[in-house]
């Protein structure tokens, strides 16, 4: 099984923006339209945000994508469950509501689920009814980085379709267990099924993302694809990383859902020196002493009492309750936080960072010496033995 991934340079000021949307769709085989169709489109909506902050999918890529579904005489509807903020304050400080005046289609929240059988080990599941019972669904994530799964692109951007405060309960049943939480991001995004996944990369997002703790940096790309997992994989390459690093592309290896070969089309280059999160693992060594290992090795989560207005986002979110309000800050347990990072996610500030400890940081730096030397050796065993 192949499967073909297009990249086309573009950017939001240029006239051709619309050309280029268009063209994606068109070349991506499984995305057929026909006349009055249901078709689902779904962005990044993270939280409101102004689109120079690169968190959520660009206005007018958005109203691009619109334009093709009504042009191929479809149904298009927009939605998604924000992490944060209500929907309109999104649709107005976003653009969404001015890039889409005067086009025929609808733009609301998810609210209503359908339970689904997405497989083990999850089994039956909550999933917003509009995504299972579109005839076709458009995925239109953001390229982001993110802080407890390296990047959010295809795959992570369907856990959208999990609605309201079901995700942070996702969040608290996968525990500290990153692969699973992988898994489970996989099957949603297999049931959802999206006929075409089309990444604005025109400005993306480094750093510590996928919230306001990011980077915004311009990358000048439209990635689009059949399949999720290669769009996934490819966007990977572009930002100089092997996709094996991404856990959501470990875990669709692990459920045969990629492609055997991915085919790169177009306007295809390697992003130097893009700058991606540290990623600590969640848990190591013997099981009876992760809990310890956690608490002082892995990153957690910390305030900037300068920026923190006390807005309640992030204890309401929390899905391990592990943050308390006081009169002046917050306060962490790190017992009972599960680092999924939801709350430096969801902080409409940029209040809230994920930081090294300081033993993790020793562990790191000595970690990164002994691969150094591992490394020296191995150059060295080479030079001795002479070719072969």
């Amino acid at each position: 099984m192949m499967a073909t991934v297009f990249f086309v340079q573009s950017e939001y000021d240029d006239p051709a923006l619309r050309r280029a949307v268009f063209g994606l769709l068109d070349r991506i085989a499984a995305l057929r339209i026909e006349k009055g169709a249901r078709v689902l489109i779904k962005p990044n909506f993270l939280a409101p945000a102004r689109p120079e902050r690169a968190m959520t999918t660009h206005p007018l890529v958005l109203r691009a994508a619109v334009e093709y579904v009504l042009d191929k005489g479809g149904r298009p509807l927009v939605a998604d469950s924000p992490g944060m903020g209500a929907f309109e304050r999104l649709l107005r400080e976003g653009g969404y509501a001015e890039a889409l005046k005067g086009l025929d289609v609808e733009v609301r929240p998810f609210k209503e689920t359908v339970r689904v059988d997405i497989g083990e080990p999850f089994g039956r599941i909550e999933i917003a009814r509009e995504a299972l019972e579109a005839d076709v669904v458009i995925n239109l994530p953001k390229l982001k980085t993110h802080a407890q799964m390296l990047l959010t692109v295809g795959v992570k951007n369907l856990f959208g379709c999990i609605v309201g405060l079901k995700k942070p309960e996702w969040h608290m049943r996968s525990g500290v267990d990153r692969h699973m939480f992988a898994r489970l991001l996989v099957q949603i995004c297999a049931a959802v099924n999206p006929a075409a996944t089309l990444v604005d990369g025109i400005l993306g997002m480094e750093g510590q993302g996928p919230g306001r703790s990011g980077v915004p940096r311009r990358l000048g790309r439209l990635v689009g694809g059949a399949s999720a997992p290669a769009v996934d994989a490819a966007v990977c390459r572009m930002v100089g990383i092997a996709p094996g690093a991404l856990p959501t592309h470990r875990a669709a290896v692990a459920l045969n859902l990629v492609p055997e070969e991915v085919a790169v089309v177009g306007d295809f280059a390697t992003v130097e020196r893009f700058k991606l999160p540290v990623l600590a693992p969640l848990t190591f060594g013997p099981k009876r002493l992760h809990r310890l290992m956690r608490k002082h090795l892995v990153q957690r989560p910390a305030v900037d009492p300068a920026t923190c207005r006390l807005c309640g986002e992030c204890w309401r979110y929390c899905p391990a309750k592990a943050i308390t309000p006081y009169a002046r800050k917050i306060g962490f347990d790190y017992d009972r936080c599960i680092r999924c990072y939801c709350c430096v996610e969801m902080c409409p500030h940029g209040a809230l960072t994920a930081v090294e400890t300081p033993p993790g940081r020793i562990v790191r730096r000595l970690a990164g010496l002994r691969d150094h030397i591992a490394v020296r050796i191995g150059k060295r065993g080479r030079r001795r033995a002479g070719p072969d």
